[in-house]
Order: C-alpha cells, then sequence, then structure tokens
C-alpha cells in the first residue's frame, strides 16, 4: 500500500493506472465538475458519466464545462440504495463561504456540525434518486474503469445498490470519514468490509476526512 498526503497529482496518477485513452469513468458527487473537467484534460476520449443532486452545483457544473458539455453525460440525480425520491441536505456557509454546497448529503449531518462549525444545512429538498446497478442496466455500461465518489457519508448506500457494477469496476476513489461526520456513515474498515474483492491502493489522509484509492483483485 503506497501512502500520501498529496492530491495535486491524483487525477495523473489515477489516469495512469488506468492505462486506457477512453476509460469509463463515474464521477459520483460530481458537484462543479471540477474533477470531470481535469479527466477530460488528461483523457480527452474517456466515457464520463457525471451524478449531482444539488440543483446549485448543477449550474455551477454546467458553466464550468461550458464548451465541453457534449462530451459527458450529467445526471441530476442521487446514487444511493434505492430508487425513487430522497432527502438530500443541502449545505451552506457563514460570512465569505455563503454559498458552500460542498458538504450536501442524503444522510443527515451529525459530527459534521461539530467538526465544520461555520458549515450550516438547511432544510431537505427532494431529490431524484437511483441504485447503480440499475442505472448501468438502463444505460447499458457493462465495465467501469473507475468511480470517482464523493457522496459525503453515503458510501454504504451506493454499495449497496451496487453491488453488480462494483464487481465490474476496476477502481474506486472515495472519500471516508472514521469520525461519522453524517449519520450512519461507515469508517473506512467498514467499508473495506463491503468491498471483499477491493484492496487498498494508496491512502490519501487529511485531519478529519480522507481519501483513499482501492482496486478490485477480481478485474
Amino acid at each position: 500500500m503506497l501512502e500520501s498526503t498529496s492530491k495535486l497529482d491524483v487525477h495523473e496518477q489515477l489516469v495512469s493506472l488506468l492505462g486506457n485513452q477512453s476509460p469509463v469513468i463515474l464521477d459520483i458527487g460530481c458537484n462543479d465538475g471540477t474533477d470531470t473537467k481535469r479527466f477530460l484534460e488528461l483523457r480527452p476520449e474517456a466515457r464520463l458519466y457525471c451524478f449531482e443532486p444539488d440543483p446549485r452545483a448543477v449550474v455551477r457544473f454546467k458553466k464550468n464545462l461550458h464548451s465541453a458539455l457534449d462530451k459527458v453525460r450529467l445526471f441530476e440525480i442521487a446514487i444511493s440504495d434505492r430508487n425513487g425520491k430522497i432527502d438530500f441536505h443541502p449545505s451552506n456557509g457563514d460570512g465569505e463561504v455563503e454559498e458552500w454546497d460542498l458538504s450536501g448529503s442524503i444522510r443527515r449531518p451529525k459530527n459534521h456540525l461539530a467538526e465544520y462549525e461555520w458549515v450550516r444545512f438547511d432544510k431537505p429538498i427532494s431529490v431524484e434518486t437511483r441504485r447503480l446497478d440499475d442505472w448501468t442496466s438502463e444505460v447499458s455500461v457493462d465495465k467501469i474503469d473507475l468511480i470517482w465518489m464523493d457522496v459525503q457519508g453515503a458510501e454504504s448506500d451506493v454499495i449497496a445498490g451496487g453491488k453488480r457494477a462494483l464487481s465490474n469496476t476496476r477502481f474506486i476513489y472515495t472519500e471516508y470519514s472514521d469520525r461519522e461526520l453524517y449519520e450512519g456513515q461507515l469508517s473506512l474498515n467498514a467499508i473495506l468490509e463491503l468491498l471483499p474483492s477491493f484492496e487498498v491502493v494508496r491512502l490519501y489522509p487529511r485531519a478529519v476526512e480522507g481519501d483513499v484509492l482501492l482496486r478490485n483483485t477480481n478485474c
């Protein structure tokens, strides 16, 4: 297992590991498309599928991608363990970060309220949600090279609704926290227990949370 504390070159690391000029990449919790745009720069022929339920972030995504919008497919939904509607808890901030929308989740905030006191959560909104397995069947995506996942504590929900899809996924890059920032959020070890065929490739630890790159040993 390799460890790193820098994310500056993580996109380059990932596309290098993929070794594919036209990889299938799912950006789950894509927010304003910053990561999507970086992947497009590194792999212009990539097949990129992006998911974002927060309408404010969707507006910024479309503005940020602009002329490259036709190179990606954006789904204005949440990915979880069910189909239909689900409550989404949008985030805001205080002062200069009043429009902070990077912490919204389908899970209620818990320790996040203490760890990041400047972030507040408004009244939940109802958003559309899909199981990953059902979505992949609908759009005929059989093999996935990389899932880039930033779902703010809802990792177990994505996994529960995507067991078949994940079995055909080569790499997962996901945020995690062992401090239950959101109600029911699983620790990294608990996430790994749900993904027995995956091994840790790299850790990107931070103070309260971190990121981890996982590789499917069966792919």
